[in-house]
């Protein structure tokens, strides 16, 4: 595929639908022509709380956005005025159809999409009061390991088809009003969407091979629900369609809930009526801190009373990943490839039929990003009935059954990976120059590291060997970004002296690559933060740095 201009690409700026907030920069003194773009206003740590589909904002000309998020949002790029106008049509018949899809799949009884998919016009930018309130209401936000856990059914429609319904809800959100109780059923619909993905057309199944999944609820408000799916045969006798278990919650830990779907699944084999005790328990029991553990007690019959040790990984910032998956099915080189096309905010879609694998892969990649976030639209399991977001013409990360992929008819400027045992090509299409992003030195340095990988390594010990791979690329290339944020008085924010920063990069090879890293949003949005917070603050990506910098003046006192 040829190659698209890349100065053109690495101009683009980014205007986001959910929570809005304007950067208000109007230089730009590394010769780059200066955009007015507009921003999420939360920046997540890596899958700290992810956004639910989010809300459809109204502009002040009275004009509807497209719905926002980051799991699940519309987020339109622009590169001028120009091409404003074409790109935020195409974007937004997209959605139209999207929302006519939904509203001829729920009947004119219900025509309102899933909150999820598009909420009702909102006046402001800002939080619905009414689903904040109702989260407060039902919820002590990051107290509670988990929100609710739902079990979803797939139900035999009259004119044929299966239709997934919510059977099982624990615990109930009473005490709500009206208006609230609506809302929250919204997300419920959306729930019930991203567990069953494929659409209506199931057979039922005398064996069905267990799957656990996540995907991410996006509010408007920038906050960040997860969804912990999975998916099996109920218990029974006969061909029956499967059912999944989903838990809602602010928590971020792939691992830790993957171990209480064991739990559940194995009191849902005696009786629905087990699953309430022990997620009362959990749901009473605080969150560990990284590195600690938490004790559940738990009655089954014939089995006594059980204790259920639940422990938070160290590393926080990479507790929702799982990196096997991803190094399964792509090489270290094809690894580099997608790294090297995420960190310039291309469009990629990940094509497999497991839903696990996509699930672990697309997060497994977005890991790498750390320090930095992806900003753009997430959704890492597509439904069926959603697919033309593929034909967005902006950034995005999407996870595709591969039965969908006739769905995608437009190549242009697209990354698709195929993550299929025994696929004839790993990249469907591609840019062509995805081998060439990355400095070459740094690049064989990430290689090197990985060769330290062993197949039979835990999720702990690869952890850790992904971090000592990816982490020192951005702690070399732009790890001196501090010693130009320049602060004025006492309490007043910095301000990041671009030129300065870009000018200090060496070799050349570097400066290249770093020119074209410092025009995406996820860097931009993260000096951003950078210049709001006080010089002091310290974290786990500076401390990398300090050693780096402490081992490189040690280097050149041996020299001299």
């Amino acid at each position: 595929m040829a190659h698209k201009n890349q100065q053109s690409r690495a101009r683009m700026g980014t205007w986001n639908f959910s929570s809005l907030r304007i950067n208000s920069r109007t230089t730009d003194d590394v010769g780059f022509v200066p955009r007015p773009r507009l921003f999420s206003s939360v920046k997540a740590d890596f899958w700290k709380s992810e956004k639910s589909p989010g809300e459809t904002v109204t502009e002040a000309n009275g004009k509807a956005r497209p719905p926002a998020g980051q799991e699940f949002n519309a987020v339109m790029s622009i590169e001028d005025e120009e091409v404003d106008h074409g790109r935020m049509k195409t974007l937004s018949n997209m959605w139209n159809n999207i929302q006519g899809k939904l509203t001829r799949e729920r009947g004119a009884k219900d025509p309102t999409p899933p909150q999820g998919v598009a909420h009702a016009l909102s006046s402001s930018p800002g939080p619905s009061p009414a689903r904040t309130s109702a989260q407060e209401r039902c919820h002590a936000s990051e107290q509670f390991f988990f929100e609710y856990l739902v079990v979803v059914s797939l139900k035999r429609k009259t004119e044929g088809g299966y239709e997934p319904q919510i059977t099982y809800q624990f615990p109930k959100c009473d005490g709500m009003l009206k208006f609230q109780k609506q809302e929250e059923e919204k997300t419920l619909k959306a729930i019930t969407l991203f567990c069953f993905p494929e659409g209506i057309s199931w057979t039922p199944l005398t064996e069905y091979r267990s799957e656990t999944f996540s995907f991410v609820l996006t509010e408007v408000d920038g906050s960040r629900r997860n969804g912990y799916c999975r998916r099996l045969l109920p218990h029974g006798k006969g061909a029956r369609p499967p059912e999944a278990y989903c838990i809602i919650s602010r928590v971020a830990c792939f691992g830790l809930f993957s171990k209480i779907f064991d739990e559940v699944e194995k009191r849902r084999q005696i009786s629905m009526a087990m699953i309430y005790p022990f997620m009362q328990s959990l749901r009473e029991a605080p969150f560990p801190a990284p590195g600690h553990t938490v004790n559940i007690k738990s009655f089954i019959p014939e089995s006594g009373t059980e204790i259920i040790s639940l422990t938070r990984p160290l590393d926080s910032w990479l507790e929702h990943v799982n990196f096997h998956t991803l190094f399964r099915c792509l090489t270290h080189e094809e690894v580099l490839q997608v790294f090297a096309a995420t960190v310039l905010e291309r469009r990629i879609v990940f094509v497999a039929e497991e839903l696990s694998t996509l699930s672990q892969v697309i997060h497994a990649v977005t890991a790498l990003l750390y320090p930095f976030t992806w900003q753009h639209t997430f959704i890492s399991i597509v439904p069926e009935i959603l697919i033309d977001v593929v034909m967005a013409p902006t950034p995005y990360l999407l996870g595709v059954q591969k039965h969908m992929l006739d769905s995608v008819t437009d190549y242009t400027d697209l990354l698709i990976v195929d993550l299929s045992e025994g696929a004839e090509s790993t990249f469907i299409t591609s840019m062509g120059d995805e081998d060439t992003i990355l400095p070459r030195k740094l690049e064989e340095e990430i290689l090197l590291a990985l060769s330290a990988r062993k197949e039979n390594s835990t999720p702990e010990e690869l952890k850790k060997v992904v971090s000592e791979a990816f982490l020192p690329f951005f702690v070399k290339t732009v790890g001196h970004f501090r010693g130009y944020v320049k602060r004025g008085g006492r309490g007043q924010p910095g301000v990041f002296q671009k030129k300065s920063f870009y000018k200090a990069v060496e070799p050349k090879a570097t400066r290249h690559f770093v020119k074209r890293f410092i025009q995406t949003q996820m860097f931009d949005l993260f000096v951003q933060e950078v210049e709001q917070q006080p010089a002091s603050t310290e974290g786990f990506f500076q401390k990398k740095i300090a050693e780096y910098q402490e081992k490189r003046r040690a280097e050149k006192g041996k020299k001299s």
